[in-house]
């Protein structure tokens, strides 16, 4: 029997290749298999894990500036064939930031430029970009100051590569960005469809998870406005409305600068790890996540397995750590859907014996399999 195990993290429990080798040691419990782990991820957290536990690529450690500007050591992967992947949140992320000083003025993108700049260096020709997870709402403004923007303020000084240093821009020189760029190719991992700006761009929508103040939020949603302007007014392109421009705080508009293309994580990361040539081979698949509703279908990880899966005529098993309300659609995606829990339990016992009830879940799904295979 051929399966393959393509899941997405429990989010805050287990990683997508702890999650993955607990359903192959379970499976190995019961049974002899021919057993194919595929860890997921949807360009977010975890990007670059699930990647390099499905390919022979190589770590990169490197130190960049982080969010608040410091220096961090971080790192990025390049697979063999000189495909660069990084993960915004390693550079710029959300959880790099205490609460007390999540701040949109102080924060900044710079780290993501150096970052590239870096796999650049390595001799890198074509990146594969994971938005998620940012605390920045600059526009990109660090990161293409990184390589080789300048922008200036009404009194022709260059500006910072902060936040707050995107409320001052007067005039910006694109004549200097690392030629470089242009002839690579980079395709982001991006799962929202919000613009730029207006009243579901990146600052109204995920502003306010990063420390914005209604003020700060109007503010930033004029000056990504101006400063988007200024872009498209020297490339001669309308980009501040194309979906996903907004994503990662207007990091997605950067990257639509730079020639870009915004696709589906899922489907993105798939492709890097050969996620459907497994499939195809195979006589069942495992995937799962955190928790999972009809949310799942839309972008999500285990919704693209199923659908991948389906193609090939292959059924597809959702082992979750819960399945929340509005779940009966996903029965037309997956040959069927469990949860981890097998009894009362609060959250953080869940959380703690995580893979001990995905183990014991796992023996008890196969084992059902093999006895309706059996008759």
């Amino acid at each position: 029997m051929n399966i393959v195990v393509a899941p997405d993290s429990y989010k805050g429990s287990l990683s997508a290749n702890e999650v993955a080798s607990t359903i192959k040691e379970a499976i190995l419990d019961i049974r002899d298999a021919n057993i194919s782990t595929k860890p997921m991820a949807d360009g977010g957290e975890g990007t670059i894990a699930a990647i390099l536990s499905a390919t022979n690529g190589k770590k990169m450690e490197l130190t960049t500036a982080g969010p608040l500007g410091d220096q961090i050591s971080t790192y990025y992967a390049i697979l063999d064939n000189k495909v660069a992947i990084i993960e915004t949140a390693l550079h710029a992320g959300l959880y790099q930031v205490p609460d007390d000083k999540r701040n949109p003025d102080l924060t900044t993108t710079y780290g993501m430029g150096e970052a590239i700049l870096d796999t650049l260096d390595q001799g890198c020709t074509s990146f594969i970009i994971g938005l998620g997870g940012s605390a920045t709402n600059d526009g990109g403004l660090g990161m293409l100051q990184a390589l080789g923007l300048k922008a200036f303020d009404k009194d022709g000084n260059q500006i910072g590569p902060y936040g707050k240093d995107l409320l001052q821009l007067d005039s910006i020189d694109i004549t200097h960005l690392d030629s470089r760029l242009f002839d690579a190719d980079i395709r982001i991992a991006c799962d929202v469809d919000n613009p730029l700006c207006g009243p579901k761009g990146a600052s109204a929508i995920y502003g306010p998870q990063k420390g914005a103040t209604n003020q700060q939020i109007q503010q930033f949603d004029d000056a990504l406005s101006y400063f988007a302007t200024k872009i498209e007014s020297e490339l001669n392109q309308s980009l501040q409305n194309v979906p996903g421009a907004g994503a990662a705080g207007g990091l997605g508009f950067a990257f639509l600068a730079l020639q870009a293309k915004l696709e589906s994580g899922a489907s993105l990361i798939a492709k890097a790890i050969h996620l459907e040539e497994a499939i195809k081979e195979a006589d069942l698949v495992f995937t799962g996540e955190g928790q999972s509703d009809e949310q799942t279908l839309f972008g999500k990880a285990p919704g693209f397995v199923a659908e991948l899966a389906n193609q090939h005529q292959v059924p597809t098993i959702l082992l979750s750590g819960s399945l929340g309300e509005r779940n009966e659609k996903l029965r037309e995606k997956f040959a069927g859907c469990f949860s981890i829990v097998n009894k009362p339990l609060t959250l953080q016992e869940c959380m703690d014996k995580s893979q001990h009830l995905l183990f014991e879940q796992t023996k008890q799904i196969l084992t059902l399999i093999d006895q309706i295979r059996a008759r």
